[in-house]
């Protein structure tokens, strides 16, 4: 039977990405299979389609850290506990809407893996669809990177381009580009995983 590299993927809504990484690795042939998926928020729709797909899930709601002085570190450690039961390699985050300690950043360095929705390092942080328009910017896209501590700022995996028309408004540009993100994040895993087979 091939090995595979096990991941747990982190979401905090729908999860679009995440459910693309999981068609991934439905074929025999993948380097990696999704153990466990994640999330900070009990209603992320994700949730309900890797159930579907028999992967198993996990809640660890942020909220109830808030009154621990550093609630990020402690919300972060709970998160490692929690993926640690399950011998992950490897985190994937698809639409995690939160920013990682230096704590776990540190724990899990260079075993996490983003997608952005910009050409980095052009445009960080959580607006970039609109950064690029707002910049009359002719090309954008989008890229999968490692992450470090400063946000969107790792070292990059892969990138893929998509032309700015000048009627594209934000909604025409996000769904432009997240085509694309669903093209390359398993291109990303695909390339990651078989690399760490290979070490």
């Amino acid at each position: 039977m091939l090995n595979k590299v096990k991941v747990a993927i982190l979401i905090s809504g729908r999860g679009s990405n995440m459910q693309k990484l999981i068609e991934a690795c439905e074929n025999p042939d993948f380097p990696a299979e999704i153990i466990v998926v994640g999330s900070n928020n009990l209603n992320a729709l994700g949730l309900e389609y890797a159930k579907s797909k028999s992967i198993k899930t996990f809640v660890l709601d942020h909220k109830n850290f808030s009154n621990y002085q550093n609630s990020r570190e402690e919300f972060d450690k709970a998160l490692h506990q929690e993926i640690t039961k399950h011998n992950v390699e490897i985190i994937c985050l698809a639409g995690f809407m939160r920013l990682l300690s230096k704590w776990f950043v540190d724990k899990w360095h260079n075993k996490i893996i983003n997608i952005h929705p910009s050409l980095l390092p052009d445009f960080k942080g959580a607006n970039a669809v609109e950064d690029a328009l707002k910049a009359g910017a002719k090309i954008s896209g989008c890229t999968t990177h490692f992450v470090s501590l400063e946000m969107d700022a790792g070292p990059i995996i892969m990138q893929s381009q998509v032309l700015i028309d000048k009627n594209d408004d934000k909604d025409i540009l996000s769904q432009k580009i997240l085509a694309q993100e669903h093209e390359i994040y398993p291109l990303t895993l695909k390339k990651v995983c078989t690399k760490i087979l290979e070490n």
